[in-house]
């Protein structure tokens, strides 16, 4: 069954987004309804899939690069759809449903494991939970900065396909990105602060390279919010410290465990 919800959460993310790409700059815009229907689906599909994934393993669960990476783009598309009818997030759908299918083919077919037994330790589960949260809203929010890159090339070169598109406004989109790299700033200091309490040693073999730079990535969203409200940073500055940050935090999360369960 696992591998079936797999497929038709691909089949349906995939579906969605070549969907909403098609219309993009249609008059009428993109069938928004019947998008975010299927994607919704997907989403359910995708939930199916991580429970059999994550769960299954009798010795623990299975936390896995390919599963967590695949998890936090469960919770994005989960996020954005939520959102939907309240941000301006069409452009960005197509990217995250993409994404979401491709997490989906790797968790299936890149045979690692990493086995936890985070059900054993309440605080664990906190550190993870929260730290899954802030790596969410800081990536949603680096996609709010790549959107707000592409509105203000296009308004600069004056487009004419952004006047029949559904972008939203500038101001409106750089509003957003701000509020989510606060809340993602905000997640991101408890997420510490937690690990600190519930770990034994944040600073130790294991954990050091993961600490530094989360801390370096933390360092760097708080420099982009001082900055944005002291001097009032804008456009490449924030988008710049923002694709850092987030690259960073990648690299805490990911990166030594993409060598040591993929490429060893």
């Amino acid at each position: 069954m696992a591998t079936l919800f797999a497929l038709l959460a691909v089949a349906a993310y995939l579906f969605s987004a070549v969907s909403v790409t098609g219309r993009f700059f249609h008059n009428q815009g993109p069938n928004r309804m019947l998008s975010l229907s299927i994607a919704a689906l997907a989403v359910v599909f995708h939930s199916f899939y991580l429970g059999d994934a994550i769960l299954a393993a009798q010795a623990g669960q299975n936390m896995s690069i390919t599963n967590v990476l695949s998890l936090v783009a469960w919770l994005i598309t989960l996020s954005m759809l939520v959102s939907s009818s309240l941000l301006p997030n069409t452009i960005l759908l197509p990217v995250v449903f993409s994404f979401s299918a491709f997490t989906v083919l790797a968790s299936m077919f890149v045979p690692v494991s990493h086995i936890m037994h985070i059900d054993m330790r309440p605080g664990l589960v906190i550190h993870i939970t929260l730290s899954l949260f802030a790596y969410g809203a800081l990536v949603i929010g680096f996609l709010y900065a790549l959107q707000m890159s592409y509105i203000t090339h296009q308004l600069k070169h004056k487009g004419a396909g952004l006047l029949h598109s559904s972008l939203p406004p500038l101001m409106l989109v750089e509003s957003i990105l701000f509020k989510l790299i606060l809340l993602g700033t905000i997640l991101l200091v408890i997420a510490q602060l937690s690990g600190f309490i519930f770990l034994d040693n944040m600073f130790s073999r294991g954990y050091i390279h993961k600490t530094v730079l989360s801390i370096a990535g933390l360092i760097v969203f708080i420099v982009l919010l001082v900055g944005q409200k002291l001097w009032g940073w804008r456009g490449k500055q924030v988008i710049s410290l923002t694709v850092v940050g987030v690259i960073l935090l990648s690299l805490a999360y990911f990166g030594s465990r993409f060598v040591s369960e993929v490429l060893l």
